[in-house]
């Protein structure tokens, strides 16, 4: 089965905005928002930082009581500070990831507050090894960055949490097994 992309799961549509809810079973809420050219969402403030990633297509994030604007494109991450205020807008569509911790994270001091990343960026790829970093965890979520030279993989294994996995460029087989209720 190939898996299709957040983007072509939940498109931009003409004159909407829509939330999906991801059902998962952790504190930590992940929410994909697609927004149809010219929408907006009005600024909100959370308690915890948020992880914002950009799906497809480009928008804008306006951040604090000024409303400084911060572009975001496919692949791009963006974390928000605690009591921030933040929006999002388009003009011409735009999807992304929201990740909202339950309670406090731990980030990674190369990942700062307001700025935009590229995920491929931060790390590279090394010869016959599994390069990761850890962006942001918790004792119920961690989100992390991985390059997996070619040929290389994880062996079977569990994780005390839910996994929430995004390709950022080449190709991969993924298994998994859900949990029995």
């Amino acid at each position: 089965m190939k898996a299709e992309s957040i983007y072509t799961q939940h498109p931009p549509r003409e004159g909407l905005t829509v939330s999906t809810a991801e059902r998962f079973y952790a504190e930590t809420a992940v929410t994909h928002f697609s927004l149809g050219k010219g929408t907006d969402i009005s600024p909100e403030r959370y308690e915890r930082p948020v992880l914002y990633f950009g799906q497809g297509g480009e928008g804008s994030f306006l951040i604090g009581d000024d409303h400084t604007e911060v572009k975001v494109c496919m692949g791009d991450l963006l974390v928000t500070e605690p009591g921030n205020l933040c929006g999002s807008k388009t003009d011409n569509g735009f999807v992304y990831t929201e990740v909202m911790p339950g309670k406090e994270i731990m980030m990674n001091t190369l990942v700062k507050s307001g700025e935009v990343f590229k995920l491929k960026d931060l790390l590279g790829y090394e010869k016959g090894s599994i390069v990761n970093m850890d962006i942001a965890s918790n004792d119920g979520m961690k989100f992390v960055v991985m390059a997996f030279d070619e040929g290389t993989g994880l062996s079977p294994h569990r994780a005390p949490g839910d996994a929430l996995v995004f390709a950022l460029e080449g190709k991969a087989v993924i298994g998994c097994q859900l949990p029995t209720p």
